[in-house]
């Protein structure tokens, strides 16, 4: 049963959880225990129809540097040259954290049930992303609950090309997302909240 305890243990998780975009290499745990992690939030994440549709790769060092000078490389070839010096300074930094974690989705569990469920067909892709998503949060919380800082970026599908090739992607993948993560170089910025009652209803209490 749960307990008002277990759920104020996950809602200070979840508040202590922040974007860190100033990150470095120093990170507080091992590489195999960020592994570890985010191999056991990729199996414990809820998913509709019990689809198991999410994958993760984790990049560490030079790997996680690679990811990084692609999408310096695409993104030279899109932005104009004015322009260039924010976009280049955000991408060298997510280059000098640790890792990255890729998100991405299966889109054979996806197409399975589609077939087997043709009424909800419709409804798939978006349950798939929903569990993405979830897979996403929770490995972020998990992260900075071992004392990392991370963000989350989507430079999907400008480097999508150059991560399949480059570290053997099933073509049935789909990138969704990448959790940049790394020590933790500088405090991040105050958090700010809409109203809450205008974003929460109760009724029948």
């Amino acid at each position: 049963m749960a307990t008002k305890a277990t759920a104020d243990t996950l809602i200070s998780l979840m508040t202590a959880r922040r974007t860190y975009y100033a990150l470095n290499k120093t990170l507080p745990i091992s590489n195999d225990r960020v592994t570890e992690i985010v191999k056991e939030i990729i199996k414990q994440t809820p998913s509709s129809f019990n689809s198991q549709s999410t994958r993760a790769v984790v990049l560490f060092g030079a790997e996680h540097e690679k990811l990084w000078d692609f999408a310096i490389a695409e993104l030279k070839k899109i932005v104009p040259a004015e322009n260039w010096k924010t976009t280049g300074d955000k991408l060298s930094g997510f280059r000098a954290a640790a890792g990255s974690v890729l998100f991405f989705t299966d889109n054979v569990p996806v197409k399975a049930l589609q077939d087997k469920f043709a009424t909800y067909a419709p409804k798939f892709p978006g349950w798939a992303t929903q569990t993405n998503a979830m897979s996403q949060f929770a490995t972020w919380t998990a992260l900075e609950a071992e004392g990392l800082g991370a963000n989350l970026q989507h430079y999907n599908p400008v480097i999508d090309a150059q991560v399949a090739s480059e570290w053997k992607i099933p073509e049935n993948w789909t990138l969704d997302a990448q959790l940049v993560f790394g020590g933790i170089a500088a405090e991040t910025y105050p958090k700010d909240f809409a109203p809450i009652d205008e974003r929460v209803k109760s009724y029948g209490a």
